[in-house]
Formats: structure tokens, C-alpha cells, sequence
């Protein structure tokens, strides 16, 4: 493939992309990865500080717009309030990235409080429906856009302790289904990601135990955990999509749901 060529399948020049959960892990890849690709950037959580020192990190390195903002994606009117000042600050939103998620507590069920299951479905799922209501009424406006929903094997797999976590995912998964299907008339496309296990700074002192690395080796077909830079490409092609590819559920998981 040319240069040209994928200069013209892949710029995100003129584009802003919104990424909640996106100043670290795999939100900041995705950042990273849109900035590289010439797109301006929204990173959002509710860590500020986080946030706006990505950004800074991200405009200086990639010389986009970037900037960093609170939006705590589980309350509705912070969702919405945020939003529309993203869209008056920029004039559009192009693409969406839910990226911000808890794991919840590790728990049967049967020890579940309720307040174990609201925080996890709060952010994981109802966060990832909160901001993609607010957003989609800027892309129909627009009429185009894309939506990336961040979900997880888990979703796919059955694993104890992790009721909550797998539930979120899987309704995340679902709503990517409904939302694709009602928002194609508006030249929208939504789809979801689901990764397997990746190394980031938050688990990379369990994975270099004796107990972590032969968790992979029973785990992962691959032997490894994976890179996040191995999701770059992925990103890039989700955030440039035709539109022809809508409701897609793609995972990137070194093997780990073929057994």
C-alpha cells in the first residue's frame, strides 16, 4: 500500500475524538494512537489532573488540539453538560471511545452487596449508555460519526468471581447491537472492542508472580499477555471504518476464547 493511499484510508486530520477512561491503559492508547493519526483530542475521566497532563503530554508530542476534562460517565447530567461544551469548544465530535470501566470487586455472587453490583454496572455499562445518548444526538446532528465501545472477553467467557464485570460487558455488548442498528440511518457506526488480557501498569506486578505467569500459560494459547501497542492498528481501523462494518464485535485476545 502506498503512502498516499493510506494517508487518504487513515487521517484523522480534521477529526476530534471524545475517549472516556482516556489518560491511562488502553483509553490512552486509543488517545495516543488518534492523535498520531492527526485527530484532536478529548480525554475525559474523573481524575482531572490525569487528564489534562495526558493532554498536555499528547498536543506537545503530535502538535493536535488536546485537552482534558472531568466527566464522571455515570451521572447523566455531567455526561450531557460535558458533552455539549466538547461540542461547542470543538464544533463536532467525531468519534467516541468508551473506554472507562471498573473491574468491581471479585466476589460469588451469593456475597455480592447491591453496592457491589451498581459500581460496576454504573461505569462499565450505564456510563458507556450515558455518553453514547449525549454524543450520538451531536453525530446525528452531524450526520456521521463513529462509536467505539470498549468491552471484554469476559463477556464471551464464564469466569468465577466475576459476575458483575461479565454482566456489564455483555449488556455493553448488546447495546452496541441496538445502537448500530437504529443509528446507520444517521450514517453512524458503533462498534465494540474486546480485548483479552493486556499488560499495563496495573497489573504488571501480579503477571511477574510465579501464580501470574502460569495463569497465562493455562490461559492464553499465545503464551503472553498482550501489548497495547498491538491495538493501535485496530483502533485506527475502527476510527475509520466504512460503513459497511456496523455491529461488529471484534477481539483481540491471543487465542484466549478458542479452547
Amino acid at each position: 500500500m502506498g503512502k498516499e493511499l493510506f494517508e487518504k484510508l487513515f487521517t484523522l486530520k480534521g477529526k476530534t475524538a471524545l475517549i472516556t477512561g482516556g489518560y491511562r491503559g488502553i483509553g490512552l492508547t486509543f488517545s495516543e494512537t488518534f492523535a498520531e493519526a492527526g485527530a484532536d483530542v478529548v480525554i475525559t475521566a474523573r481524575n482531572l489532573k490525569g487528564c489534562q497532563a495526558a493532554a498536555l503530554e499528547i498536543a506537545e508530542k503530535h502538535g493536535v488540539r488536546a485537552m482534558g476534562k472531568v466527566m464522571d460517565v455515570h451521572d447523566s447530567k455531567i455526561v450531557n453538560q460535558a458533552v455539549q461544551e466538547i461540542a461547542e469548544e470543538f464544533g463536532k465530535i467525531d468519534i467516541l471511545v468508551n473506554c472507562a470501566g471498573v473491574p468491581g470487586d471479585q466476589k460469588p455472587v451469593h456475597e455480592m452487596t447491591d453496592q457491589d453490583m451498581d459500581d460496576v454496572m454504573n461505569v462499565d455499562f450505564r456510563g458507556t449508555f450515558l455518553a453514547s445518548r449525549a454524543v450520538a444526538q451531536v453525530m446525528i446532528r452531524q450526520k456521521s460519526g463513529r462509536i467505539i465501545n470498549i468491552s471484554s472477553i469476559m463477556a464471551k467467557i464464564t469466569a468465577r468471581n466475576l459476575a458483575g464485570y461479565s454482566a456489564s460487558k455483555a449488556a455493553v455488548n448488546m447495546l452496541t447491537r441496538a445502537m448500530a442498528l437504529e443509528l446507520m440511518r444517521y450514517n453512524i457506526q458503533v462498534n465494540v472492542l474486546m480485548p483479552g488480557y493486556f499488560l499495563t501498569p496495573f497489573n504488571t506486578e501480579f503477571f511477574e508472580t510465579e501464580t501470574g505467569k502460569t495463569l497465562v500459560r493455562k490461559m492464553i494459547p499465545i503464551n503472553r499477555l498482550g501489548n497495547v501497542n498491538e491495538l493501535k492498528s485496530t483502533a485506527l481501523y475502527l476510527a475509520t471504518c466504512p460503513a459497511f462494518l456496523t455491529g461488529a464485535e471484534i477481539i483481540i485476545d491471543g487465542g484466549h476464547t478458542i479452547p
